[in-house]
C-alpha cells in the first residue's frame, strides 16, 4: 500500500472543481502538490487557500514546453512525482448537426473550432502532461500512479460528440499505458488508471436550471450529485491500493442513464 504522506501530486485543472478538491485532499493527508491552471488569477487564489505545500504553475496543457516545465517544477521543488492527475478539461456542447423543427433541414453544424478546442485540451493536453510526467517519474525512480479522468459521458451522450470522444479515449488510455509499461518492466512501479465520475456537484452543475438538475437527479439512485471531495477521496484510495491498475473505475451514485431498471 502506498502512503500519501510525503507523496507529490501534479494536478492540472488544480485551481477549481475536482482538481482543486484533489489538491486539498492530498495536502490534508500529508502530501505535496504542484497545481496547474491556465488562468493565473484563479490559480493564485487557489494556491493561497491551499498553503505552502502547494506550488502553482501557470500551464497551457496544449503546449509542450509548458507541460515539460510543469513536470520539471515538481522534481525541482519536491524531488519526485508520485501522482499525475491531468484533470484540466473543458466542455463545448452542441449537436453535430442541428435541424430546423419546421423544415427538417440542417440549420446549424458544430464548428471545427468547437470540436477541436475540446480535443486539444481534454485529449492532447492529457497526453502531453502524462508523457512529460512519466519521463520524469522513470528517470528519477519514482513510484506512483497516473490517474486520468474519464466520465460517464464516455458511454455516449447526445450533444457531446467532442467531449464524449475525449472521455472515451481516457477509458482506453490506462490499458495502453499499462501495456507499454509492462513491456518495459515499469508497470509494478508506475500504474495507470482512470476514474469516471457521473454528475458532480461543481459550481457549474449546481448553477444549472433547477428543472434540468432535477431531471438529472431523477436518474441517480443515491438521489444527489457526487461531491468533488468524494471523487478526490476515491483517487486517494486508488493511489494507496497498488493492486488497482489498467482499468476505469466509475463513481456515479448508481447512475442509470435513462432507465431505472
Amino acid at each position: 500500500m502506498l502512503n500519501i504522506q510525503g507523496s507529490v501530486a501534479v494536478i492540472t485543472g488544480g485551481a477549481s472543481g475536482i482538481g482543486y478538491a484533489l489538491a486539498k485532499y492530498w495536502l490534508e493527508n500529508g502530501g505535496k502538490a504542484v497545481i496547474a491552471d491556465v488562468a493565473e488569477d484563479v490559480l493564485e487564489r487557489a494556491s493561497e487557500g491551499l498553503g505552502a505545500e502547494a506550488v502553482p504553475v501557470v500551464c497551457n496543457v496544449t503546449n509542450e514546453e509548458d507541460c515539460a516545465r510543469l513536470a520539471d517544477t515538481a522534481i525541482e521543488r519536491f524531488g519526485a512525482i508520485n501522482l499525475v492527475a491531468p484533470f484540466a478539461g473543458i466542455i463545448a456542447d452542441g449537436l453535430m448537426v442541428a435541424t430546423d423543427r419546421e423544415t427538417g433541414k440542417v440549420k446549424k453544424k458544430m464548428s471545427l473550432d468547437q470540436f477541436q478546442r475540446v480535443i486539444d485540451i481534454n485529449l492532447t493536453g492529457v497526453f502531453l502532461t502524462v508523457r512529460e510526467c512519466s519521463q520524469r517519474m522513470i528517470d528519477n525512480g519514482c513510484k506512483g500512479l497516473i490517474c486520468l479522468i474519464s466520465s460517464t459521458g464516455s458511454l455516449g451522450t447526445a450533444g457531446q460528440i467532442n467531449y464524449a470522444s475525449t472521455k472515451a479515449a481516457m477509458s482506453v488510455m490506462p490499458k495502453v499505458v499499462t501495456a507499454e509499461f509492462f513491456r518495459r518492466g515499469l508497470a509494478d512501479r508506475i500504474r495507470c488508471v482512470a476514474v469516471a465520475p457521473g454528475y458532480v456537484g461543481t459550481p457549474m452543475v449546481r448553477n444549472m436550471n433547477q428543472k434540468a438538475l432535477d431531471g438529472i437527479l431523477s436518474q441517480v439512485p443515491i438521489g444527489r450529485l457526487v461531491e468533488p471531495e468524494e471523487v478526490a477521496a476515491f483517487v486517494g484510495d486508488i493511489f494507496r491500493n497498488e493492486a488497482l491498475a489498467g482499468d476505469v473505475f466509475f463513481i456515479h451514485g448508481g447512475l442509470r442513464l435513462g432507465s431505472k431498471g
